[in-house]
Order: C-alpha cells, then structure tokens, then sequence
C-alpha cells in the first residue's frame, strides 16, 4: 500500500504516522523546504520538495502505483485543483479535502467523489455526543466482510432503486438528498445529486469502484 499527501500539516503528520506504523509506504509533497527539513528525522517518510498542483511535481511521486493521494493543503482551491490533476494523471483514488462546504456541490460535479470536510465531521461528531449517541457505533456495527459504498448519483442512475442492477449482497440502506437524510422504501426513486449509501459485501467494493468511479472520471467502465 503507497499513499502520497500534499500539504505537510498537522493532519498529514497525523495520519502518515499511523499510515507508516502500519507499514504503509507515505510520500508527502511540500513547498515549504524547512518544513521537510523538520519533519525529515521525525517520519520515516519520502519527501518531494515543490508545488503538489504541478502535473510535473506529481509525477515524480509514481502515480500509477500509488493508492491513494490525499490532497490537504489550507487551499480550498489549490486541493481541487491538485486532486483534479492527480486524477488525470493515473491515482487510484483521490481525497480532497476543502473547509469552505460552498465548494462541496463543485467538487460532486468535477466527479470528486472523496471529498471531506473537517470542521463538518467533528461538528456532527460533537453534536452525536452530546444527543449521547456514540459516534463509533457504525464502525462497531459493520463487522467480517460487511462494507459501506457511496456514489452521487448521475444520468443512468436517476429512476427506481431497484433497477441499479446491484451486485449480489448490496442493498442501499439510505441516501442524502439536499444533505438530508432518507431511508427509501423499496419503491423509492433516486434522483440527480442523491449520495446514495450502499451496504454491501467486501467482494463487491471493486466493482462498484469501477462502475461508478470510472464513470465520474470519463474512463470507459469495464
């Protein structure tokens, strides 16, 4: 597993150290060369000093082997903009990361699917704790080989749920429509813009990657 970051911050340094203890390989991307610097004897990490939008800089990072890239720097505007690049050139899966929620509805449309934003999943998760829900108790419940998918959807999809044609052990369990939430009934009608959640079996997740990821990229599904 290989996992490429722009933006030397604290939640990079963050998650590539648990990244690494976990024996992933981290490159990280960074145009502040003293930062590097600092944090050279600290991870155990590859570095590539230069701007992470640059197609050229980008590069030297070997996207085509790299699983994921995880734009985070401060700019709303410079992530979407590497993010986009990063996806021409080959990522497998690319992470956005934007604090401004005005430039969510932009980013579904470009097709970039992982998008967070921060502020929002600590502010939902605070305000789980203090309703005394317990904020882990979907990663609790989803056990052996159960996995979560989710896709916006787009042209075919729009029309009755059950004509997606899911795989076998896939069942959509809620959607988002307006950023509200809905359990459908079985006769539910998805419309353009829905994030659809899908439960489903860990066998599945490539297909369902590939169906609705190629599809928001331009690539031809296969």
């Amino acid at each position: 597993m290989r996992a490429v970051f722009i933006g030397a911050n604290s939640l990079t340094v963050m998650t590539a150290r648990v990244l690494l203890n976990r024996g992933v390989e981290v490159v990280i991307i960074e145009r502040d060369k003293e930062l590097i610097d600092g944090l050279t004897g600290e991870l155990d990490a590859g570095f590539v000093h230069g701007e992470g939008s640059k197609p050229a800089i980008l590069r030297e990072t070997d996207p085509h082997h790299t699983d994921f890239l995880f734009c985070l720097t401060a700019s709303d505007q410079a992530n979407i903009i590497a993010s986009l690049v990063g996806r021409s050139l080959g990522f497998s899966r690319v992470v956005t990361k934007i604090e401004d929620p005005a430039f969510e509805h932009i980013c579904i449309e470009l097709g970039l699917e992982d998008t967070i934003i921060p502020t929002r999943t600590i502010g939902r998760f605070l305000a789980d704790m203090v309703a005394g829900q317990d904020p882990l108790e979907l990663s609790t419940m989803v056990k052996d080989e159960a996995r979560v998918f989710s896709f916006v959807a787009h042209g075919e999809d729009v029309g009755p749920i059950q004509e997606l044609g899911l795989p076998e052990k896939s069942r959509v369990i809620c959607l988002y429509r307006d950023n509200k939430f809905v359990l459908p009934e079985d006769d539910a009608k998805l419309q353009d813009g829905d994030e659809v959640v899908i439960l489903t079996h860990s066998r599945n997740l490539p297909a369902l990657h590939e169906r609705w990821s190629a599809r928001e990229s331009g690539r031809p599904a296969h």
